[in-house]
């Protein structure tokens, strides 16, 4: 058996391996022979089958057997000992194989096409500079918090009038498409050019909507009306809407029902620490907002510097040939985020390689446990489950046959990586208003 590579273009390269009646030969009268052990033909007893008749009724298939099973582990070890950076897997041109005349045929050629990542230089060093953006609890922060906990715990009542912060219940209606769907606006996410039109109407009147106008989000009406994307180019994101209902939320008075509820029964007792407690929590949430939010710059920042050539022409084939529901509309559509993703990959993989950073299983247990406490609502699960969060974390770990231990170690190793590469940069930290945050983001 022999096996060549040759490189085409744009990072693509042609597998061709040659595969001698030697090579498989004794694989399939192997197999020949198993089977006349096992064959049950009538007019044969058991076991007696002549090896020559197995041979002429299923020499074949054994054959083709045999060979594809060569074909699987040859390919595997090529790709394992090359020097190239290998993405995907190799997709088999199907002209060649359809070619073949597997009655007469003694010797073979297959071939591949295959796509490999060009060599790339990573520099990781004082030299990157970026800015860490911490988000200022000040003031307004804390009673823009409040004023959203007084509308979580207030009451909802039914008004005759669309103000600006009000929900909405309507029928929507486009003459392009057939569109005919009751949905609900929350006015609070609603733009100031969008709540115009609204704000003032009654039951019964009938409005005309502007998706891009109305929310930030041009496809946020897209989904609530459940449009594809041929519908909303049809609508040109324009609605017609008539008001059912109009609910608003009376806000709950900041008192000690509304302490009791934000943060336990008299665990706080006047408005000053309150007004602490909220502090510190929302500081809390928006420094793990700021760190997300600057870790994915940093990733951003990174692969910008790092010029690494994909075979972009293969991996979009290679996507649509593997995945049943992938089209190349869709893969034209998500492209470029999948090679982002890939990208960030192999700049990953050298990192931890280069810099050797290791996962320990240990790390992986402590953090499917932290994920448990987070999910079930705090440290409180701690003391329930108290010497079961083990066993807990292990069965977690253990099932969907051991994805979910991947699926957390590829997070503690995503998160070293970051904090190594957070370390190595040069960061200079930068206190921003919430407003200047949400602009940054």
């Amino acid at each position: 058996m022999n096996i060549t590579l040759d490189k085409i273009e744009n990072n693509e390269a042609l597998i061709k391996i040659k595969v001698n009646e030697e090579d498989y030969q004794q694989g399939v009268q192997q197999k020949i022979k198993e089977y006349s052990k096992k064959a049950n033909l009538k007019g044969f007893r058991p076991g007696k089958v002549p090896p020559g008749l197995i041979k002429k009724m299923y020499g074949q298939s054994f054959l083709v057997e045999e060979i594809n099973k060569m074909l699987n582990e040859e390919l595997t070890k090529f790709i394992r000992e090359s020097d190239l950076q290998f993405l995907g897997e190799p997709l088999p041109v199907k002209e060649k194989f359809q070619s073949i005349d597997w009655d007469n045929q003694k010797e073979f050629e297959f071939e591949y096409n295959s796509g490999y990542a060009g060599d790339f230089d990573l520099k990781v060093d004082k030299k990157l500079k970026i800015d860490f953006a911490k988000i200022k609890v000040d003031e307004t922060v804390i009673n823009e918090t409040i004023e959203n906990l007084q509308l979580q715990f207030g009451q909802a009542e039914s008004v005759e009038e669309v103000d600006e912060k009000d929900s909405v219940v309507g029928r929507i209606t486009a003459s392009a498409v057939e569109l005919d769907k009751e949905i609900s606006l929350d006015l609070r996410n609603a733009e100031k050019a969008g709540i115009k039109n609204l704000k003032g109407a009654k039951i019964g009147d009938q409005i005309n909507l502007d998706g891009k106008k109305f929310f930030k989000d041009a496809h946020y009406i897209q989904r609530l009306a459940g449009l594809t994307e041929e519908d909303l180019k049809s609508t040109k994101n324009k609605f017609d809407f008539e008001v059912k209902g109009i609910t608003r939320t009376v806000p709950a008075e900041v008192n000690q029902e509304l302490f009791d509820k934000t943060f336990g029964k008299d665990s706080i007792t006047d408005l000053e620490a309150f007004k602490e407690k909220v502090k510190e929590s929302v500081a809390a949430n928006y420094e793990r907002e700021a760190e997300q939010f600057f870790y994915y710059k940093l990733r951003e920042l990174v692969g910008e510097k790092t010029k690494i050539t994909l075979p972009d022409g293969f991996l979009k084939k290679w996507l649509i040939e593997t995945n049943e529901n992938m089209t190349e509309e869709l893969v034209n559509a998500e492209y470029d985020v999948y090679s982002k993703e890939l990208k960030w990959s192999l700049i990953s993989n050298r990192i931890a390689k280069d810099h050797d950073i290791k996962v320990e299983h240990e790390e992986v247990v402590q953090e499917a446990k932290n994920q448990i406490v987070q999910q079930f609502g705090g440290p409180a699960i701690i003391e329930q489950l108290g010497d079961q969060m083990d066993q807990f974390a292990d069965n977690y770990l253990k099932a969907e046959n051991g994805n979910n231990y991947m699926k957390v170690y590829n997070q503690v190793q995503s998160k070293k990586i970051l904090e190594f590469v957070h370390e190595t940069v040069s960061v200079k930290e930068k206190e921003v208003s919430l407003d200047e945050f949400r602009q940054l983001s």
